[in-house]
């Protein structure tokens, strides 16, 4: 599971009550940006339904490769669970790092068998105009 510091967490105040900006901080993890979160819950959505190379589109993500969708769907196979959608105690845990030109983003993902599981999903999130860009990188256990 990526689980960084929570900042929210110290507030007492449920993360998905608290509107979270994304942070540019090279040097600490902190919560998924609150305006990524319906994205990248459309994302985990996609990979739940067995769309690994999201060709069902999602609106701002770029599409995952063949060989990127193989090795996803194998990882899920060889885990032998069956991944759900995202509630909302994922952002709890989830972190966001800038890395100077892009953040790497961390979901913790959730089974039907385990609840929250030891599987990430590893997005990357670049700016770009008024727009974030989306990009999946893999599902795998850190």
């Amino acid at each position: 599971m990526a689980n960084g510091s929570n900042a929210i967490s110290g507030l007492g105040l449920p993360v998905e009550l608290v509107d979270v900006p994304p942070i540019k901080d090279l040097d600490a993890a902190h919560p998924v940006a609150s305006k990524w979160r319906p994205v990248l819950a459309e994302i985990v959505r996609a990979l739940a339904r067995g769309d690994y190379e999201l060709a069902s589109g999602v609106p701002g993500v770029a599409p995952v490769s063949t060989g990127t969708a193989a090795q996803i769907e194998q990882y899920l196979a060889d885990h032998g669970a069956t991944l759900t959608e995202l509630p909302e105690e994922t952002w709890e845990t989830s972190i966001a790092q800038w890395m100077g030109d892009h953040w790497e983003v961390l979901i913790d993902l959730w089974t039907q068998e385990e609840g929250c599981s030891d599987l990430v999903l590893h997005v990357v999130v670049a700016e770009s105009g008024a727009d974030d860009r989306f990009s999946v990188h893999l599902v795998y256990v850190p």
